[in-house]
């Protein structure tokens, strides 16, 4: 299933520099690239769908993270 960058990755997309570009263009998934090299994705897309990837794990990584913080709290609120 081909991904779609949503307009607002692609927004942010074009917003970044060369550098961060190449950088986010580094991360991608071999099947991402793989579809910008058929060219069935443009750089930009690919880096759009990147941007989303990541900060879709940034907010799975948030909520895990502050689910056991709460666990830790809760344990140490007994303790004491």
């Amino acid at each position: 299933m081909k991904r779609e960058p949503s307009d607002k990755y692609l927004e942010k997309a074009k917003l970044l520099g060369k550098k961060e570009a190449e950088r986010l263009l580094s991360r991608t998934r071999a099947r991402l690239r793989g579809e910008m090299l058929d060219e069935t994705l443009s750089p930009l897309e690919c880096i759009a769908i990147q941007l989303e990837i990541e900060d879709e794990q940034l907010l799975e990584w948030r909520a895990k993270t502050a689910e056991l913080r709460k666990t830790e709290s809760d344990r140490n609120f007994g303790i004491n």
